[in-house]
């Protein structure tokens, strides 16, 4: 028996999709153009080795977001094919809201927008925030409710960049604080107010496969080798960009060591879990991200991998089971372990690189922790000479807190509006299920799993 989406699911995403790009296009025709040629040599030579600099970079994050994050969220193994497919089209969704919202904001202070690469990049920030999020709710959620998750979720991303970076002149090159933690608490707030204190039992389509094990890790290794280019693409490019390769590097090397360790020795039979290799090989390219670009020793950032990688594993085996027994937290991808505890320790790790900074406010290594960030915002260097280093490492700390608090509070009530009927979440027996939303060749089914014929007579009484 094939299994077929609601009816409302079925009109009102081609309905609205169709509705978003139609409004699109005249938007871009009204508010968007691209900059002038320029007329002289040397100019154009100036634009042409910023492009140069700027686009391969931007090309790796375009293989992590696309390749390397959608396979790692195909560890689902009946639910692969729309993992990919909706972490594609996410991104394409969001990328184009972000770029609408940046236009409307400069449209109404400076006139016609002018569209270049740092634009579509920093769309392409937001839009990573939407990919994190969805994560907490990975094959619970509809494809209607996750385009509003991203309807919701962009706006208030740069709503808080805006506080965080311009109005408190928090120090995050690589959008540790920004972004990793903003998403991941924005993704818990969703799900705990979308699911409710409804204890669910263990899916039977929600245990990997070798198979699916293995194309998961696969994406964790090409985000592995891209990432440093995420970390490095907004840094000034010269000493603070090479810095920030090198840390983001030696600090991921030692979280995926780390990781081996630290899930050998807590498995009674020494052998390793593929979740752990998949999320804690990762975690030190998100706590880096806050000090990658400052003048830290090298040690440093192996120490920070290392930890990070530590607390991911550990989150993962103690503190993911704690908040589903205790708060009945859904977290399926467990981006609290990947991108929240390791955003945090970053957080404090920077402002703890900045106190010890101060230790010697008139030597060179001062003097190069202050430079190696001034690609932040020169707000926030401003600031900085005016307030002085604790009054920065106490901003750090703000920064931090106003991430966690004010993604919470946002996530919570954009899960209540992902509780309206139309979205139509799809019934608990079609959760983690290519067939709702793909057209499969062979309807074939193991036994164990239950046949389609079965689940969609359960999902219809239901």
């Amino acid at each position: 028996m094939a299994v077929t989406p609601p009816a409302c699911s079925r009109r009102l995403l081609p309905l609205c999709l169709g509705l978003f790009q139609g409004a699109l296009l005249l938007f871009f025709a009204l508010f968007f153009t691209y900059d002038k040629p320029s007329a002289q040599a040397a100019d154009a030579t100036v634009v042409a080795n910023q492009l140069y600099s700027i686009f391969p970079l931007f090309q790796d994050i375009q293989v992590m977001l696309v390749v390397g994050l959608g396979l790692l969220l195909t560890f689902l193994p009946r639910y692969g094919l729309s993992a990919l497919t909706h972490n594609f089209l996410l991104l394409n969704f969001s990328v184009q809201w972000a770029l609408v919202i940046q236009g409307l904001l400069h449209h109404f202070h400076h006139g016609h927008g002018h569209l270049d690469l740092r634009n579509l990049l920093t769309a392409e920030f937001a839009a990573v925030t939407v990919l994190i999020s969805v994560g907490a709710i990975l094959g619970r959620a509809s494809l209607c409710q996750l385009f509003v998750v991203a309807v919701c979720e962009v706006p208030i991303y740069f709503a808080s960049e805006w506080a965080i970076i311009t109005r408190l002149g928090v120090l995050d090159v690589g959008s540790t604080i920004t972004i990793h933690v903003f998403s991941c608490y924005f993704g818990l707030g969703m799900s705990k107010a979308l699911f409710g204190t409804v204890r669910r039992p263990a899916h039977p389509k929600e245990t990997p496969t070798p198979g699916s094990d293995l194309q998961s890790l696969v994406g964790t290794l090409i985000l592995w080798v891209f990432w440093p280019s995420f970390v490095a693409v907004l840094c000034q490019p010269g000493d603070a960009q090479h810095r920030a390769i090198l840390n983001t590097l030696l600090a991921m090397s030692a979280s995926s060591v780390t990781t081996v360790v630290a899930s050998s020795l807590l498995e009674k039979d020494g052998k390793l879990s593929p979740s752990h290799l998949q999320n804690g090989s990762l975690a030190g390219g998100v706590a880096i991200g806050v000090v990658a670009d400052m003048a830290v020793p090298p040690v440093a950032a192996l120490a920070l991998g290392s930890l990070s990688a530590v607390t991911c594993v550990l989150g993962f085996r103690f503190l993911t089971p704690l908040l589903a027994r205790k708060f009945v937290l859904q977290d399926q991808c467990g981006i609290h372990n990947l991108h929240g505890l390791p955003g945090i320790l970053g957080a404090v790790a920077s402002a703890v690189a900045i106190l010890v900074a101060s230790e010697d406010t008139s030597g060179s290594h001062f003097s190069q922790l202050s430079l190696a960030g001034a690609n932040a915002s020169e707000a926030a260097w401003g600031q900085w000479g005016n307030r002085g280093v604790g009054g920065q490492a106490l901003c750090q700390v703000a920064g931090l807190a106003v991430a966690i608090g004010g993604s919470l509070l946002a996530g919570l009530l954009t899960g209540a509006v992902l509780r309206l009927p139309c979205l139509a979440q799809p019934p608990e027996p079609l959760c983690f299920d290519d067939s709702l939303y793909f057209k499969i060749q062979d309807p074939a089914e193991s036994p164990a799993l239950g046949g389609r014929a079965e689940e969609g007579a359960l999902a219809l009484k239901e």
